[in-house]
């Protein structure tokens, strides 16, 4: 296994508390958009993002105002749960010490995360000097598990994907290094035990990213 010289970490129940219901959220937006269009189109597990852009284009077909109408109000609605979960929310203990840690011996840092920019930086307001990179869902075309996530954010710290390392709370973030060509760690801090998140096969799997940075540096590969 190559050595890691850089690090890109998932935000949202990897390096802070996951306080948004995202339950509530699809039921929030599927009343919204039985106002639209009825019945709505059977799309599984879709998550939230994807099915607000799925039943906006479905919409955009017929009626292209009426598409972005509600794709606007679907995005507005988002960024409001969004903004007011982060109020909730805190960083975990540990997470302060990891990113100066890393920093100090000199392993290149990055954040991408679904989230809207305005939530993070009610948690982190100095996200950005804790990392080389901070990427959230408004400075990418394509959102992870899209590659481009994150690899926009290892083109600019200026690392390869295969001596990179995408942390990540969620089997989307096993699939988002994956697919970006990383190694790829898991962390059961979120939602999702270390079972769950073994079945996505990641390359290391720890409780909390102090773990897994204790383990990293045991195993020598920092």
């Amino acid at each position: 296994m190559n050595k890691i010289e850089g690090i890109i970490f998932d935000f949202d129940g990897t390096l802070a508390e996951l306080t948004i219901d995202f339950n509530d959220m699809k039921r929030r937006l599927k009343a919204l958009g039985e106002a639209f269009l009825e019945p709505l189109p059977e799309i599984g597990a879709l998550p939230a993002l994807e099915w607000v852009d799925h039943i906006a284009a479905c919409l955009e077909t017929d009626d292209p105002d009426l598409g972005k109408e509600f794709h606007t109000r679907c995005r507005f609605l988002i960024i409001s749960m969004e903004i007011e979960a982060a109020k909730r929310g805190k960083l975990f203990p540990f997470t302060y010490s990891i990113l100066r840690g890393l920093q100090q011996d000199s392993i290149k840092t990055g954040i991408i995360t679904r989230n809207t920019a305005a939530a993070v930086k009610t948690v982190l307001p100095d996200v950005e000097k804790l990392c080389g990179c901070f990427l959230s869902r408004e400075d990418v075309k394509n959102v992870k598990p899209h590659p481009e996530h994150i690899l926009k954010a290892l083109d600019f710290i200026n690392i390869c994907p295969e001596h990179a390392l995408m942390v990540g709370d969620h089997p989307l973030d096993i699939e988002t290094g994956k697919r970006a060509g990383t190694m790829t760690a898991a962390v059961a801090s979120g939602r999702m035990s270390i079972s769950e998140l073994n079945e996505a096969k990641p390359d290391f799997v720890a409780a909390n990213c102090q773990e897994l940075i204790d383990m990293l540096r045991e195993n020598k590969l920092l």
